[in-house]
């Protein structure tokens, strides 16, 4: 069966569709990974359990979920002459080497040189000639989007880095005309930025390749200050998040922007888990890890604002579940208006005792209530208690407080410091 299955792109299309096109040609899985191994995308496509986990081998396995291979695995496959193949290259199953299934290799070059590889995974029948020239095909149009992104400078680290720090507007108009430049006509386009938070960083100019995350423009990373980096990176690392420029078919569907910031939230996620077993740190730790996605926008003038929202997005994913991992500025509600508040405003002198660790219970209660709008119904049902046990626990919240639970603007307080403790 073909999921989500995209057969309709022109030079310039997306690599995902690209791939999901070369799976749907072929009737199998297919991934693509640039010439240093780094995975670009993989392809959507089921067919009686050719992506059951179970069927798979741990090079595959390691290349999807940690987003590329190691330097003995790219060894092992070179060994095969991939990377001076002009056609598929048949790999057979080797069990000592991890490679537990066989799997073909499509070169994919342009101009004679190799940019990357489209890996198959055997199945039966398996694709025939003509399927797989028809696949080649496909891959010299990938070839082509590859070195049209790298002769116009597809790693735009630094112009995008300048743009988000600029703190003068000299400096922002300056660094907005170099990524313009850099960018041409794509820089016209509609576009959303996404930070991912925190981002696995050894240091300021550790990120991933833009060509791996599909519809990027341009990508690096940026100073995170929250508590949860320094936990999550014991190792040493400066707390990093990564922004990411992502262009939008249009300005109304930011899809592109949100499955980008999913995919990247499970390769950051990926990296914090196995820093937290190295470090013998909880096995919860990935849970800090978050992406918030800005509002759509049309030119680079307000990249600067897009990149604030995008931030302010990912710390209320981080502060309330019920955003979801990938949170979008425009369903975040009040969070919009709390995320701008500065730190000392939590540490209110009214509610500085509730948010101790020995009154925990008491702040959930009293958020549950503010939150079901002062209904007592709600809020005991909400927490499993009886009304009596609900209208004790207000009481305590008043004394320790000194605010009046019926007046609007001391509930206003109570319910700000509390959503903005989270933050």
């Amino acid at each position: 069966m073909r999921q989500n299955a995209r057969v309709t792109t022109d030079s310039r299309g997306d690599y995902q569709e690209l791939v999901d096109e070369i799976s749907e040609l072929l009737g199998a899985p297919a991934t693509l990974e640039n010439r240093d191994f780094e995975l670009i995308a993989f392809g959507a496509y089921d067919s009686e359990g050719d992506l059951d986990p179970s069927a798979l081998d741990p090079v595959r396995t390691r290349s999807i979920l940690t987003r590329r291979s190691t330097t003995a695995v790219r060894a092992w496959f070179e060994g095969f002459g991939i990377t001076r193949a002009t056609g598929p290259v048949r790999i057979p199953p080797t069990p000592e080497a991890g490679v537990y299934r066989g799997r073909t290799c499509l070169p994919v070059r342009h101009r004679g040189v190799v940019l990357g590889y489209v890996w198959l995974l055997d199945t039966e029948p398996g694709p025939t000639e003509r399927q797989l020239t028809a696949a080649m095909e496909v891959t010299a149009r990938i070839g082509a989007l590859l070195a049209d992104e790298a002769q116009h400078g597809a790693d735009l680290s630094r112009e995008l880095r300048a743009v988000l720090t600029a703190d003068r507007d000299w400096q922002r108009d300056m660094a907005v005309a170099e990524l313009r430049t850099a960018l041409g006509a794509r820089a016209d386009t509609p576009h959303a930025v996404v930070c991912v938070a925190p981002w696995p960083s050894a240091g300021p100019d550790d990120a991933p390749s833009v060509r791996t995350v599909p519809g990027a423009t341009a990508l690096c990373t940026m100073p995170w200050d929250g508590d949860a980096s320094r936990a999550l990176w014991a190792a040493g690392a400066a707390g990093q998040s990564l922004a990411l420029l992502v262009r939008l078919r249009s300005a109304d569907v930011p899809t592109p922007a949100t499955t980008a910031a999913g995919r990247l939230l499970e390769r950051a996620r990926g990296a914090a888990g196995a820093a937290a077993g190295a470090a013998g740190a909880a096995a919860g730790a990935t849970a800090g890890v978050a992406a918030g996605v800005s509002a759509p926008r049309t030119g680079l003038v307000e990249l600067g604002d897009a990149w604030w929202e995008a931030s302010a997005a990912a710390r209320a994913a981080r502060a309330e579940s019920r955003f979801g991992p990938v949170a979008e500025w425009t369903s975040i509600g009040a969070f919009r208006l709390l995320t701008a508040l500065p730190a000392r405003s939590v540490r209110d002198p009214a509610v500085r005792v509730l948010l101790s660790p020995a009154h925990r219970e008491l702040a959930r209660t009293a958020e549950v209530y503010l939150d079901c709008a002062g209904q007592a119904g709600r809020t005991a049902a909400e927490l499993g208690i009886h009304r009596q046990t609900l209208y004790y626990r207000l009481s305590r919240v008043e004394q320790l407080t000194g605010l009046d639970l019926a007046d609007g603007e001391d509930r206003l307080l109570l319910h700000m410091a509390l959503k903005s403790a989270r933050l």
